[in-house]
C-alpha cells in the first residue's frame, strides 16, 4: 500500500502554500476595498445604484467583487485616471499660487506698496519723478501722468530715470 504525501508534509512546501494564501487574501481585500472606493466615486450613479452595488459586494463579497468588475470593470480606470488628474491639477494649482505669492489676502495692498515706495524715495534709491511713475502703475493708471511725461520729455526731471542708470 502505498502512503500519499500532501504539500504539508514537506516544510518548505507548508510554507509556500501559507504566503500563497496570504498574499490572495490581501490581494482581495485590496481588490474589495477599490471596488467600495470606485462606487462611492462614480458620478454617474445615482444613490440608489450605489446602494445596490454595495449591498451586492458587501453581502455576497466573492460573487459581488466578480459580477461588478465584469459589470463595470472598464470604466474604473476610466475614474481612476480621472481621479489622478483632478489631484495632480490641484496641487499644480496650489503650486502656482503658493509660488506667485498666495492668496489674494497675502499680496501687498496698494497702501503696502506707496508706502515701500516712499521710503524708497525718501532713502535717494529713487528720484521722485520715478516715485510718480511707479504711484502712478500702482494705483491703476497705465500711463504716467502728463506732467510727469513731459518734465522728462524736457529734460527737467530732477532724477535721469530707471533705464538710465543701468
Amino acid at each position: 500500500m502505498g502512503t500519499t504525501y500532501l504539500a504539508y508534509d514537506f516544510p518548505l512546501l507548508s510554507a509556500f502554500w501559507t504566503m500563497l494564501w496570504f498574499f490572495l487574501w490581501i490581494l482581495w481585500f485590496i481588490l474589495l476595498f477599490r471596488i467600495i472606493v470606485d462606487i462611492f466615486r462614480d458620478d454617474d450613479m445615482g444613490g440608489w445604484g450605489k446602494a445596490g452595488w454595495l449591498a451586492f459586494v458587501i453581502l455576497l463579497p466573492f460573487l459581488g467583487v466578480l459580477v461588478y468588475v465584469i459589470a463595470r470593470g472598464k470604466s474604473m480606470g476610466g475614474r481612476e485616471i480621472k481621479h489622478a488628474r483632478a489631484q495632480q491639477q490641484a496641487f499644480d494649482d496650489y503650486v502656482r499660487e503658493t509660488a506667485s505669492g498666495g492668496t489674494a489676502a497675502a499680496r501687498p495692498s496698494h497702501a503696502d506698496e506707496l508706502a515701500r515706495l516712499s521710503e524708497l524715495r525718501t532713502r535717494g534709491d529713487i528720484t521722485e519723478e520715478e516715485f510718480r511713475r511707479a504711484k502712478a502703475l500702482v494705483l491703476g493708471d497705465d500711463a504716467p501722468s502728463a506732467s510727469a511725461t513731459t518734465a522728462a520729455d524736457t529734460g527737467t526731471g530732477t532724477g535721469t530715470g530707471a533705464t538710465s542708470r543701468q
